[in-house]
This record gives C-alpha cells, sequence and structure tokens, in this order.
C-alpha cells in the first residue's frame, strides 16, 4: 500500500510551482541588458545650513545637528591658522603646534594620564594643523560627553607641551626628513609645489634641519596662544544629545577663555607657475613617475562646473576617462592614468595629469596624454560623455549628506573658506548648474585650460632610460615643448638645498 503521506508533498509542490508561473505572468518583464533598466528619480533636497547654524556668545560659529541613531558624539573645531603663519626661520612650527597640543598633554594632565583617560573612555581626541587650517576631534559615547568636553577644553586652552614629548616629535620629523629622497612619491611631492607655486611661496617652505632646531616650547606655547582661540573656531557638533542642551555646553566650552589671540592675516596668493618645459629628476625607481601641469582654476570661476565635466571626460572620471581607456585600456602603459582638477579657494591649484609607467616608454605614454588633452580643447565632447558624467556628478550628490556628521562637517567647512556668506544656496543650485551645461560650454572651459604653451612635465626616473624611449615608438622628450628638457638635482633632505644647479638635457643620439 502507497502512503498517502508520501503522495501530499509532490502535489503540494507542484501546486506552489504553478503560483509561481501564474505570478510571473502579471509581473513586468526584466530588462535584457543593465543599461535598459528604469529607475524612477531619486528626489532629494539638500539640507538647509541656517537651520543648524548657531552663532555662539563666545565667539565660535557652530553647525548643531542632533541624531539618535547611535549613543555617540561628534565634534570637529575647523581653526584659522595653518602652515602659512609659520614665521621665517622656524618651518614647521605649526605642524609641532597642532600634534602636540594633544600628544604634550595639559596643564592638568601629563601627556600619558590624558592617553590613559582618553583610552579609557573609548574617546578620540585630535588635532592637527595643516597648509591652510588647523583642527581639532572628539568621538567619544555620549554618556561621558561632559568629561570628554572638559578635556577638549584643556587641550585648546592650556596645553603643556610637554618636553619630553616635543623632543620626541622633533626626533621622529628629523628621521623622516632624511628620507625624503627615498621614494620616487616623496620627490614628486616636492618638485610638484615649486613648479606649480614658484620656488618661494610660503607653502614651499618646508622642514630643514635647522628650522626644526630653532623651535622651542617657548613658540609652540606663543603659536597657540597667538591663534587658537574661540574667536578663530568654525564647529561642527553631531550626535546623541538634544540641541539646546549642547548649544550651552558649547557656550560653557568656550567662555572665558584665558587668552585674547589674533585673527590672522590672509593667505597670501603670490603663486608663481613654471616656465613651460619638461622637468626631469634622475631616480633610479622601477617605473616613471610622470605629472602635467598647466595652471588651474578657482572655485569661483564661471566657467569651473564646466571644467569639471571637461576634467571627469578628460582623466577624472576612472574608467570611462579618456586618458584612463588610452594609456591603459587601450595601450597597457600604466596601471592607472589620470587627471584632477581641485578648484581654488584661497590660491589657484594647477590642473595635473598623471601615471607611472616603465621608463622606456615614459615619453610615448606622455605624447597619448598629450593628445588626449589637445583634442579635448579642439572638438566637442561627445552628448553620450557629456550626459554621463553630469549624471554621475548629480546622482552621487546624495553621498555628501550621508550621515549628520557629514553634514555638520561640511556646514562648517563652507562657512570656514567663506562660501556660505558668498553663496548661501550653492548647495540648493549645484544640480542645476550641472544640468544647464552643454557641450559648448565644456569646450570653451577646455580651450581655456589645455593651453599646450603653458604645459610644465615633471618626470622622476631613470633618466637615461626615459631619454631612450622605446623602440617601437618614435616619441622622445625632446618632441616636446620645443625640446626644453631641464634636470633638476635631487634636494638634500635635511636643508632642502638642490645638490647643483638645473641644467639642460641634451637630445640624444638616434638609437
Amino acid at each position: 500500500m502507497i502512503s498517502m503521506k508520501k503522495n501530499v508533498y509532490p502535489l503540494i509542490a507542484l501546486l506552489s510551482l504553478a503560483a509561481v508561473v501564474s505570478g510571473c505572468k502579471s509581473t513586468p518583464s526584466v530588462a535584457s541588458r543593465p543599461e535598459k533598466l528604469k529607475f524612477p528619480e531619486l528626489n532629494f533636497q539638500p539640507p538647509d545650513a541656517a537651520q543648524f547654524r548657531v552663532q555662539l556668545k563666545s565667539g565660535p560659529v557652530a553647525y548643531v545637528i542632533p541624531d539618535r541613531e547611535l549613543p555617540l558624539v561628534n565634534i570637529s573645531i575647523l581653526v584659522r591658522c595653518g602652515d602659512y603663519l609659520d614665521p621665517a626661520g622656524k618651518e614647521g612650527l605649526a605642524n609641532l603646534t597642532g600634534s602636540l597640543l594633544v600628544l604634550g598633554g595639559t596643564t592638568n594632565l601629563t601627556a600619558s594620564e590624558l592617553d590613559e583617560r582618553l583610552a579609557f573612555l573609548a574617546a578620540q581626541l585630535g588635532t592637527s594643523v595643516a597648509e591652510t587650517s588647523g583642527s581639532a576631534s572628539l568621538n567619544l559615547l555620549s554618556k561621558d560627553l561632559d568629561e570628554g568636553l572638559g578635556l577638549l577644553r584643556d587641550v585648546l586652552a592650556t596645553p603643556r607641551f610637554q618636553e619630553d614629548k616635543l623632543k620626541l616629535r622633533k626626533d621622529q620629523t628629523s628621521q623622516a626628513m632624511r628620507q625624503r629622497n627615498d621614494d620616487s612619491s616623496s620627490i614628486e611631492g616636492m618638485e610638484f609645489g615649486r613648479l606649480a607655486y614658484g620656488e618661494s611661496f610660503w607653502a614651499n617652505r618646508d622642514t630643514t634641519a635647522k628650522s626644526l632646531e630653532s623651535i622651542s616650547r617657548d613658540d609652540l606655547i606663543a603659536f597657540h596662544q597667538r591663534w587658537f582661540h574661540p574667536a578663530n573656531f568654525i564647529v561642527a557638533a553631531s550626535g546623541d544629545f538634544d540641541r539646546d542642551t549642547m548649544i550651552a555646553k558649547l557656550e560653557k566650552l568656550f567662555g572665558n577663555w584665558p587668552f585674547k589671540g589674533e585673527v590672522p592675516p590672509p593667505i597670501p596668493t603670490n603663486t608663481v607657475f613654471a616656465k613651460p618645459g619638461v622637468y626631469l629628476v634622475n631616480k633610479d625607481v622601477n617605473q616613471g613617475r610622470v605629472s602635467i601641469l598647466l595652471p588651474g582654476m578657482m572655485r569661483d570661476d564661471p566657467d569651473y562646473f564646466a571644467a569639471v565635466i571637461m576634467n571627469d571626460i578628460l582623466g577624472g572620471g576612472g574608467f570611462t576617462s579618456r586618458i584612463m581607456n588610452r594609456v591603459r585600456t587601450e595601450e597597457g602603459l600604466a596601471y592607472s592614468a589620470g587627471s584632477s582638477l581641485q578648484g581654488g579657494i584661497y590660491f589657484m591649484p594647477p590642473f595635473m595629469a598623471g601615471f607611472q609607467t616603465k621608463s622606456r616608454t615614459v615619453p610615448y605614454a606622455v605624447s597619448l596624454v598629450l593628445d588626449e588633452m589637445k583634442r579635448i580643447a579642439a572638438s566637442p565632447v561627445t552628448a553620450e560623455e557629456l550626459q554621463t558624467s553630469i549624471n554621475a556628478k548629480i546622482e552621487t550628490f546624495p553621498r555628501a549628506f550621508a550621515s549628520k556628521a557629514q553634514i555638520a562637517g561640511m556646514f562648517a567647512q563652507e562657512e570656514f573658506t567663506g562660501r556660505y556668506a558668498k553663496d548661501p544656496n550653492y548647495f540648493k543650485t549645484y544640480r542645476d548648474k550641472f544640468r544647464a551645461l552643454t557641450q559648448a560650454d565644456v569646450e570653451r572651459a577646455a580651450k581655456k585650460l589645455m593651453s599646450p604653451d603653458n604645459v610644465a612635465i615633471l618626470l622622476i626616473g631613470q633618466r637615461d632610460e626615459i631619454l631612450l624611449g622605446h623602440p617601437n615608438h618614435p616619441q622622445r622628450l625632446h618632441d616636446f615643448l620645443g625640446g626644453k628638457v631641464t634636470e633638476l638635482p635631487l634636494r638634500d633632505p635635511l636643508t632642502l638645498e638642490p645638490q647643483g644647479q638645473p641644467k639642460p638635457v641634451a637630445k640624444p643620439e638616434k638609437n
């Protein structure tokens, strides 16, 4: 006898399959290819900075945004100071001051005691000073907020600058300086700045052994008390708190500051771009490192948005960009190749296209990139390229507002750089400015930027091999920019003085 129980399960499976097949008849058909997929338009509106902005009575402007998702609080502070304020002969002072605000302890706690207390609270507290700004950040559990704010106050208002920690930091910096010529990227960084901004520009006054030795604890105290005070602070606060309560805590944090301080002078803008030509630093490395530079653009330039799209199509868009496709995909000359265009805030950074490739293929790869730079200025980009790039900018825009901490930090940055005061609706009109762009706009921006007469090419690698070029390709360094090839000497890592004079490189005989 056959069991009825055994016959039931196949019947149930059959009925289930029939139901699935029947249901499929009423569902929309699936697209045959990924590019045919259709999605509803994302309806995203950026938050309004004015809703979160608070002018504290104690001095700073603060952006305060509650976020109850996790029991955490994030506080970041931007400080109006920077490396540009280093006194002549004491280059590195700003950087040392920024790092030792926390690492050097406070009046109330030694460096070890402060470190132990932060570890006990599982809190992260950090400070630094970079080229055009200083910063302080605090991240901790909301239950420990009051103690954390007390530690932050001590660090910013009454740092100890412990002598042994200062010595340790100077020793570490000295050791790092000795390694400046060990890596081609470090050499590139030093020469890049000098070509882009000029030898005497403040951003190129790097720390030397002499300037480091001259910095004392008294120098750190003077720098700190001159610039680290509430009138120079912009604050971003987000996390698990009540808004009014946090505002009151911030008023207390910055109230009754123990010193007055000063407002810093404007950031110098006296940049000088290099003369056109090829600049070569001889370094025995496996691959040549290449940077192709042009004068860039300020972020408030009327053509800036068009230039952003131009750069995205040319080399900034990864695998969809022309330079990547030409140098990597088609020719296989480099793992990565591309370009960047950063809108200047205080002074104009350069446009840069760059890659690494084998020494013998450097000239050929350079010729490909220069060809693409000329081509994008000579004829309009395609409608498909334009739309793909614009869509990428529009569709990735909401990512900048993914968390409350990001929002607060972004608005604080806008306040700090002055764009909020000049253009409070910047984010509201951001996507519309991209949508309005045409092929003619992009071509105009390309013609404005991609001037072949202004190109400076920086190469770091094996001089003789690079000069030889590749036997399968006729291009040589002297084919570019009227044959102006200059060898730059390596710099002494401790003094940064060139170990010799720049010298013209003679055109080698054909091999």
